[in-house]
């Protein structure tokens, strides 16, 4: 029984380190603010928005629970063990053995530690260095981080999208939601270069194409990330469709630029002015998050202009489709001989050599 204890101990202690990572106590606090707020009799028509609270109930409940039978199965084996009874070692043994294998499978969530990592994401691409072929490119990453939620267990919906001049797109925002969709995807930002034969080059000559990914999380509240209204410069213009035609013939589509750090922000994929103008200042607020954690800001005023540009020398990861085929991820180190796969949505070891490394320069 001694030799049990000990073992106890053991998984005790390094429980109460992870517990302590992942902020436990506060998300117990912050579960069971939301569960009075659900459970108050007004709740439906007090609530500014009940369908989000209930979500994000749902979501911490869901993160939680794996937590908490960890938590109770080793409080009971301890109370188990304190009754000094023999006989019951050995299935304390094999109790205390699934609980190791159950905290080895909720693990992973230790390597999301970021003040934003637990938020859904943002994603926006753009077009960088190589004309037709970077516009191209730009799509073909854009159809990779579908492809990628498709098969995961994150949802992708397309914001808005500027259509290339030939082909491909200049740009596109997608709303990516699901658990720690932020602390997932924020090992693809960055500039992705891409190497092949140029197919809309006459003398198929070998291109170099650039586009630029920018994750951010999804701020979902103005209060997360409070912006003066007096900072804003915001633009309203009649969208435009492909090859120049109008979407509507109202001036719907709008333009904010947030003034102390230049980042602008434009949105035309919804009908409604107000929706759009709503949208962009969420995608605004997110940036400005990502910003302010990336220069280790601790507030807004003391944010620079973001400066990275998609072009050579700047890539974390490149694709090299001819004269040789592979992906390579420059950070990790990671790579693979199978481009075709990583472009059909096959990123998850990227994603996680990226997490595993960062968690080790964390500790």
């Amino acid at each position: 029984m001694e030799e049990l204890s000990a073992k106890l101990d053991d998984f005790t202690n390094v429980l109460t380190k992870a517990l302590h990572k992942i902020g436990y106590d506060d998300l117990v606090a912050e579960q069971q603010t939301l569960s009075a707020q659900v459970s108050a009799a007004d709740f439906w028509q007090s609530a500014d928005n009940p369908a989000q609270t209930t979500q994000k109930l749902a979501n911490l409940e869901k993160r939680l629970e794996p937590w908490h039978a960890l938590v109770s199965g080793s409080e009971d084996i301890a109370e188990l063990l304190a009754t000094g009874d023999d006989t019951l070692a050995s299935d304390l043994s094999a109790q205390l053995h699934d609980l190791e294998q159950r905290y080895e499978a909720v693990v992973d969530e230790l390597k999301f530690s970021g003040p934003y990592d637990d938020h859904d994401a943002i994603l926006m691409l753009s077009a960088g260095a190589g004309g037709t072929d970077a516009q191209d490119w730009t799509q073909m990453l854009q159809r990779m981080y579908l492809r990628y939620c498709e098969k995961g267990e994150f949802s992708a919906t397309l914001v808005d999208e500027s259509s290339g001049d030939e082909a491909g797109i200049k740009s596109a925002t997608l709303s990516i939601k699901g658990n720690f969709a932020y602390g997932t995807l924020k090992a693809e930002h960055g500039v992705h270069r891409l190497v092949r034969l140029s197919p809309f080059n006459s003398d198929n000559l070998r291109q170099t194409s650039f586009a630029k990914v920018e994750v951010l999380p999804h701020i979902d509240t103005p209060d997360e990330v409070a912006v003066d209204e007096a900072d804003l410069k915001i633009d309203v213009y009649r969208a435009g469709g492909h090859g120049g035609q109008s979407v509507n013939t109202t001036d719907s589509a709008v333009r904010i630029t947030h003034m102390p750090t230049g980042l602008t922000v434009a949105i035309q994929n919804e009908r409604s002015q107000l929706q759009n103008r709503e949208t962009a200042l969420s995608v605004l607020r997110s940036r400005l998050a990502a910003l302010q954690v990336e220069q280790h800001a601790e507030k807004l005023s003391d944010l620079k202009g973001p400066n990275q540009s998609a072009e050579w020398g700047n890539q974390i990861r490149s694709y090299v489709l001819h004269p040789y085929k592979q992906v390579k991820d420059l950070r990790t180190r990671h790579e693979t001989s199978d481009p075709d796969a990583v472009l059909d949505g096959e990123l998850q070891p990227f994603i996680d050599a990226y997490l595993s490394q960062a968690a080790l320069q964390e500790g």
